[in-house]
């Protein structure tokens, strides 16, 4: 099911860690699209306020629905990095709360693909299926031909919160450290290790 949290944010600073990155998909790398267009201008938001905006998304909740921390993935759904990120955070599900929200930046098919993601009767298993299609160099999943306008307007709307964000890649992570408090964003897929590293799992 669709999901969306409201949590309390506490005092902390951005986090700045060395990661081991694996990959991430740039709007810069792929052919341009309207969604594409450039960030806006001004100060970059810092990791409070980078995790307050990510929290006016949508998305599907995946993992330990009553976990105290929520990490908060912006994603394209032809992104093979999203894919790679997807898969690392498998094992970890057991006591991290993850919420994957769609946008529109790579490619035209980009917006339709993530709707049909998070309009399916159950998304995990659509996101799972589209994942393991795109790590295998397929197309994903097909995107039906009734999508409904509010949910494609809902990937639109993440998409701009992305903008706010002023990233320029993904899959982009948003999260607060369950151990230090402290709040930051990732761009790019890292390994299961990371990822709880980044969480405080």
């Amino acid at each position: 099911m669709t999901s969306r949290r409201t949590f309390n944010l506490t005092l902390g600073a951005l986090a700045i860690a060395p990661l081991a990155t694996l990959s991430a998909c740039s709007k810069n790398e792929e052919a341009a699209s309207p969604a594409a267009a450039a960030a806006p201008s001004g100060r970059k938001p810092n990791g409070i306020e980078a995790y307050a905006i990510a929290q006016r998304g949508t998305g599907f909740t995946v993992g330990a629905l009553m976990a105290a921390n929520t990490v908060y993935v912006f994603f394209d759904s032809t992104c093979p990095h999203c894919a790679e990120l997807w898969q690392s955070a498998q094992p970890l599900l057991g006591k991290l709360k993850m919420v994957w929200m769609p946008i529109g930046l790579l490619r035209p098919q980009s917006g339709p693909q993530g709707a049909a993601i998070l309009s399916a009767p159950d998304p995990a298993k659509a996101m799972s299926e589209h994942e393991a299609s795109v790590l295998q160099r397929g197309g994903g999943i097909s995107v039906p031909s009734n999508l409904p306008d509010d949910v494609l307007q809902k990937v639109k709307d993440n998409t701009e919160l992305f903008r706010q964000l002023q990233a320029e890649s993904v899959p982009l992570i948003v999260y607060r450290n369950a151990q230090s408090g402290q709040h930051g964003m990732h761009a790019g897929a890292v390994d299961t290790a990371t990822l709880a590293s980044l969480a405080g799992v």
